[in-house]
């Protein structure tokens, strides 16, 4: 059987592609927007003395692994001439033997291009897993923390899944664009981070809701069009499978937002909001990334809905088994992996993956029964990978002087932007009239809450009950929550 990303020239690894190489630039350059993308879609829904350190964190963490990923990560994650099934050599090491020679899964582009392509989902791994630690982290430890945790649990995973004799590859596991190691290697990590760091200062008797729905709604977007290139470039080439994987993204998106939202809708009240639709939307396109070059368009509709769902209830596991994963990062990216990974089992198409000149055996729907299986055995292994090594990563770390990744107590209450940064995510003053003419002065809620006053619900303040902050939230809508 043929490689299941890209097989059109067979060994041929001489033959570069200019289209092909110009789509993959484009497609990597979009993949680097997701990471401030993810920065300011946390940022959104965190409290707002902690919005500048979530943003601040997906980019370091960007920075980090890209030397990380120069260093060796791109050779441990991808070397095609490692013989071994669990792990790369560092024949790539420092890129030096990396240039115009073309990768053995991608044989029209250059092998430089494809480094830096695959550096983007690095990248973008572990700023997702931060969000289960959010609010209560510190920066430095957290520096290092991402340059281990790529070099151990993302790098044999992404072996695992994409290098030539990585096992699951061989086994005939089929992963498109990073359903394990990205979505739930991130979600396991994050349901890592919530357990081992604790919960956060007042979790159970203050409500943690999101302080900028307009940074939900912004970082959604700039995810949304970053994952074109995430999806639509993971076969390396520009031809109608691209096409297909391009438009099974927008579609599983648009379905994901649109199932959330009507759950959620009949769950709170009959009130539409914009958090559950971004969130859903995001659930959407977890759901679709292994299954991206795979599936047919209608499918995709599948995926979107039972993603939105899925991960809907399956932010209720957090109150229920009382861990506070505090942006869902386990219950959007872990599930959502999840449910893509196994779907892909039943949907995914030997017509579409030959639209390249792929050759697979198919899901289900082409009567190969035993994919489901293979999905599920890739996925389990991620996940316990993900799981276990991160928290052992982590009470390594709390063992060390100075590298504890839990902010104390005084700190978490002042706010991860001023203690750990000294800046404030927002300053400035509203002028209000005044009933005897003229105007007053009053602080900003969201100030105040970067000041860490206790605040209403995300760092907002009423400052009395005639004069609220014209910043507060704007509306009188109930608070609400990514799940209900």
């Amino acid at each position: 059987m043929s490689s299941p990303l890209l097989k059109r020239y067979d060994d041929d690894t001489s033959h570069i592609d200019t289209g092909d190489t110009a789509w993959i630039l484009v497609s990597a350059a979009l993949v680097f927007i997701m990471s401030p993308g993810i920065g300011y879609f946390y940022s959104g829904m965190a409290r707002s003395k902690n919005a500048v350190s979530l943003v601040f964190l997906c980019m370091i963490a960007m920075s980090v692994v890209s030397v990380q990923w120069m260093i060796w990560g791109y050779s441990l994650a991808l070397s095609d001439t490692a013989t071994n099934p669990f792990i790369g050599n560092l024949t790539y090491g420092l890129l030096l033997n990396v240039g115009d020679k073309a990768h053995a899964n991608a044989p029209t582009i250059p092998g430089a291009v494809y480094a830096i392509f695959q550096c983007m989902f690095a990248a973008l791994t572990p700023a997702l897993a931060l969000g289960g630690a959010a609010e209560r982290i510190r920066i430095l430890p957290t520096i290092i923390f991402c340059f281990v945790w790529t070099t151990i649990v993302y790098d044999p995973i992404a072996y695992w899944s994409w290098a030539p004799n990585g096992w699951m590859y061989k086994m005939g596991s089929l992963d498109y664009a990073g359903g394990t190691p990205v979505h739930i290697n991130s979600g396991f990590a994050a349901l890592a981070f919530a357990i081992v760091l604790g919960k956060r200062h007042g979790y159970g008797q203050e409500k943690f809701e999101p302080h900028n729905y307009l940074n939900i709604i912004l970082g959604t977007a700039l995810l949304w069009f970053g994952w074109f290139g995430f999806n639509g470039g993971s076969g390396v080439a520009s031809n109608g499978r691209a096409g297909v994987a391009f438009a099974v993204t927008h579609i599983a998106a648009c379905m994901g937002g649109l199932a959330w939202s009507l759950v959620a809708y009949f769950r709170n009240g009959k009130k539409f909001s914009s958090f559950h639709f971004c969130s859903g939307a995001v659930a959407g396109l977890v759901a679709i990334t292994p299954a991206s070059g795979y599936v047919a368009p209608w499918a995709a509709l599948v995926f979107g809905a039972v993603a939105g769902v899925a991960c809907h209830f399956a932010v209720d596991f957090k109150e229920k088994f009382r861990f506070d994963d505090a942006l869902d990062v386990f219950a959007v990216h872990g599930v959502g992996g999840l449910v893509g990974n196994l779907l892909t089992g039943i949907f995914a198409s030997k017509g579409v993956a030959a639209l390249n000149g792929s050759d697979i055996d198919g899901g289900w729907i082409d009567h190969h029964w035993k994919q489901f299986g293979y999905q599920l055995a890739s996925s389990c292994a991620g996940a316990g990978w993900a799981f276990f090594v991160s928290a052992l990563i982590l009470v390594i770390f709390n063992y060390i002087p100075g590298l504890h990744l839990r902010i104390d107590e005084e700190g978490e209450i002042s706010g991860t932007d001023m203690t750990e940064m000294g800046e404030h995510g927002y300053r400035y003053a509203t002028k209000e009239p005044s009933l005897h003419g003229g105007s007053t002065h009053s602080i900003s809620g969201l100030e105040e809450g970067n000041r860490g006053g206790a605040g209403v619900g995300a760092g907002f303040t009423d400052h009395d009950s005639s004069s609220k902050s014209t910043v507060a939230n704007g509306n009188e809508k109930p608070a609400i929550s990514a799940g209900v």
